[in-house]
């Protein structure tokens, strides 16, 4: 699948959680050369989301749960597919508009 397919894919999805706004959601996607999975080469997806705290952690489970289900209807033959979420603080977030 080519990069900016799954680009949407993953953005219409973390839209369809109802968790974020539209314009708050950014997705990247990093490939690697070198990794071991189980000291094995092995195909994987892993999803590193960091989103502003305030959301109960049901929530962060039904993000995961929905992302990862995603990704398993999409690439049915990769055997190890992952998310985890981590919160970051809004007293130390600082962007750009922030200055």
């Amino acid at each position: 699948m080519m990069k900016p397919l799954l680009l949407n894919n993953f953005f219409l999805q973390a839209c369809a959680t109802n968790l974020f706004d539209e314009g708050d959601i950014k997705v990247r996607i990093n490939s690697f050369k070198k990794y071991s999975v189980g000291n094995k080469r092995e195909p994987f997806i892993h999803v590193f989301a960091s989103i502003m705290q305030g959301r109960t952690s049901e929530q962060k489970a039904m993000l995961s749960q929905q992302m990862v289900s995603k990704l398993v209807t999409l690439f049915p033959n990769v055997p190890n597919i992952a998310m985890n979420i981590s919160d970051f603080e809004m007293a130390t977030y600082c962007n750009r508009t922030m200055v």
